[in-house]
């Protein structure tokens, strides 16, 4: 029974990565992270298509065998992040945009303090 829910819940986290791939104000790799260790639980195989994938595979296992974020993804993750910030600034306005630009602030500085 629990490897229909965490094929499930792989495949939920596979399509919100894909769409936060597309959406600036929504983190991507990180549901794709999400994907990955549900299918490591309920499907091998789809795991091991998402670990061989020419894109999304080698930031993966990069992160799964050394819990490393290369410096091109940092940049481009809070140059993302700063847009989504004043997106945010522009659409919400002030003061309610200071909730998600300090979430964003806090997710910044721990992707930038990861090794590279």
């Amino acid at each position: 029974m629990a490897r229909p829910l965490w094929m499930a819940a792989g495949v939920v986290c596979f399509v919100l990565g894909w769409i936060g791939m597309i959406l600036p104000m929504m983190p991507g790799f990180v549901f794709l992270l999400g994907a990955l260790f549900c299918f490591a639980r309920g499907n091998p195989a789809w795991e091991a298509r998402l670990l061989d994938h020419p894109t999304y595979g080698p930031p993966l296992r990069d992160w799964r065998e050394h819990r490393r974020i290369a410096r091109r993804s940092k940049l481009m993750a809070l140059a993302f992040m700063v847009l989504a910030g004043v997106l945010a600034g522009i659409m919400v306005g002030f003061p309610l945009a200071i909730v998600p630009i300090a979430v964003m602030t806090l997710v910044a500085g721990w992707i930038w303090t990861r090794p590279e």
